[in-house]
């Protein structure tokens, strides 16, 4: 890919890889292809190898060029939602019988996927706290297939070294799949530690801005690659383009915005720390955090989400997160904006009852890119019920 020779540095990649010129018009941003599908040239003579918007769209290739950029690998392949995208891959890796490891804390909606949906295929599953590489080797079995990995994990912001499980699975013989949305690649790139794919919710920080939802996974073998586009094309849930316009115009701030989320989440999870009511507070760049320097390790900053517990239990926690004025009640995460939700009623409602399963008096914060007095002043008050 031409684009990726522009350079090395991060900054510059997100802003020009897969965002050549448009050669009619000099346009600076890629168009949007808002078309089904394309004039051949006789039968059998496509355009630039375009045919149909399912198989392929001129803006979608721009985003999945960016995206394999970003990430470090040779494929990027963007779908319709960050579920999508991992059905995807789940079908292309498995097949009934198989076993992949999950981890102990994960988004609801990938448990829901493999608790009420893989399962009935007749694919096996079983837990294992990622963080801990024994019990991730523990739960390997002969027909385990893959070790499913979140990191910083949702809700509970878990930290997995990356490749030290990486090396696991490559013993082993199996594929380790990442899902990176809650770093993104500026803070993170699991393939060059080891990883066989990266998974993102494109929803998200990547996006940005909670106008888009989609979803990515992005690989280096170029046999997988091209197995995961055959089943991108014959499943069908593609990115469409102007969704795929909207997170190309995303990546372009990546940084500069993840630089003010993972500011100001610190500074909102040192100011919970030291607040009576909350009695633990889970951000991986608190030196107290159990994976902190795996975290220091294997990311360039340390995000901007943020987790607590509070005292007085559940209604306590709800109460907090009805109370918050600047932090939108409301699901999903990495907007400009901040939100706040309580993961047990939202979220992870699927993971009720399970081994994943969260606290009742967790909330959780997507912390955004507003002044941070205004943050902390709102969570101030949120706290401080009667």
């Amino acid at each position: 890919m031409s684009d990726r020779h522009i350079s090395q540095h991060f900054e510059t990649l997100a802003i020009h890889a897969g965002n050549t010129a448009d050669p009619l018009t000099g346009a600076v941003v890629p168009p949007i292809y808002q078309v089904s599908t394309y004039k051949q040239d006789g039968v059998g003579g496509l355009r630039g190898g375009y045919e149909y918007s399912r198989s392929a769209n001129p803006t979608r290739t721009a985003l999945e060029e960016n995206l394999a950029a970003l990430e470090g690998g040779r494929r990027g392949l963007a779908f319709a939602s960050g579920l999508a995208a991992e059905d995807c891959l789940l079908r292309t890796l498995l097949s009934p019988g198989d076993h992949v490891v999950i981890p102990n804390d994960a988004y609801g909606g990938t448990f829901r996927l493999f608790a009420k949906v893989v399962s009935r295929w007749g694919v096996e599953w079983s837990v294992a706290d990622t963080s801990d590489p024994s019990s991730v080797q523990a739960a390997l079995t002969p027909k385990t297939k893959a070790v499913w990995v979140e990191t910083p994990s949702n809700p509970l912001l878990g930290i997995t070294d990356i490749a030290v499980v990486a090396q696991i699975a490559r013993d082993a013989g199996i594929r380790l799949v990442v899902d990176n949305t809650f770093a993104t690649p500026y803070l993170q790139q699991p393939l060059a530690l080891g990883a066989d794919v990266v998974v993102h919710s494109l929803t998200k920080y990547m996006g940005g801005h909670s106008d888009v939802v989609g979803g990515a996974l992005i690989v280096n073998d170029q046999e997988l690659g091209e197995q995961l586009a055959y089943h991108q094309n014959a499943m069908g849930a593609v990115a469409g383009p102007f969704d795929s316009w909207l997170v190309l115009r995303g990546t372009k701030t990546l940084s500069v915005r993840m630089d003010r989320h993972s500011e100001n989440a610190a500074k909102v999870a040192d100011m919970l720390t030291r607040h009576a009511r909350v009695t633990r507070v889970l951000y991986p760049g608190l030196p107290e955090h159990p994976g902190h320097e795996i975290a220091a390790k294997q990311m360039k900053t340390f995000g901007g989400m943020v987790s607590f517990r509070v005292e007085g239990g559940e209604e306590a926690a709800v109460e907090v997160c009805n109370r918050a004025k600047v932090f939108t009640l409301g699901e999903s995460l990495g907007g400009v904006e901040s939100l706040i939700e309580h993961p047990g009623r939202m979220t992870h409602a699927s993971a009720a009852g399970s081994a994943l399963e969260v606290p009742s008096d967790l909330v959780r914060l997507s912390v955004g890119i507003e002044n941070v007095d205004d943050l902390l002043e709102d969570l101030q008050q949120a706290l401080a019920w009667a």
